[in-house]
């Protein structure tokens, strides 16, 4: 299996552009089926194209224009490593959070392992402090 470094990276190129179109189903054709996410704060990873499509579809109902800005890519042998930075605006429900249309902005550490043409399995870091900031409701202090 060919694992350059070039087509890791238009590999991953493709899925964000794609994703950002808001085509989950052009963007699940990239993802193995039984594709394994690594997510903070849940001890198991969790398993399946589904459970990609259904993280991807949450944020851009939440996000509809969302923006994704690649700042950083780089891959070696079958793992691309990316810093990423999305934005957007709150308009749909997220994580119980109803739309507060604010703007928000935040990065994203993530590392992907591929597995030919496909992703396989990713670890993610969003800066998911920073996020719900911007959109939780103001405190009364």
């Amino acid at each position: 299996m060919d694992m350059t470094p070039e087509k890791n990276l238009a590999l991953m190129h493709a899925a964000y552009k794609t994703l950002q179109s808001g085509d989950l189903d052009a963007t699940a054709e990239l993802v193995t089926e039984d594709f394994i996410a690594n997510v903070p704060g849940i001890p198991d990873a969790l398993r399946g194209r589904e459970v990609w499509r259904l993280g991807a579809q949450a944020m851009l109902e939440a996000f509809p224009d969302l923006q994704i800005q690649v700042e950083d890519m780089f891959s070696v042998d079958d793992k691309v490593a990316v810093r990423v930075h999305f934005q957007g605006t709150h308009q749909g429900t997220f994580q119980g959070i109803q739309a507060t249309q604010r703007p928000v902005s935040f990065r994203s550490i993530e590392l992907y392992r591929l597995e030919g043409d496909k992703i396989a399995e990713e670890w993610v870091a969003p800066d998911m402090t920073s996020l719900m900031q911007q959109i939780s409701p103001v405190s009364g202090h």
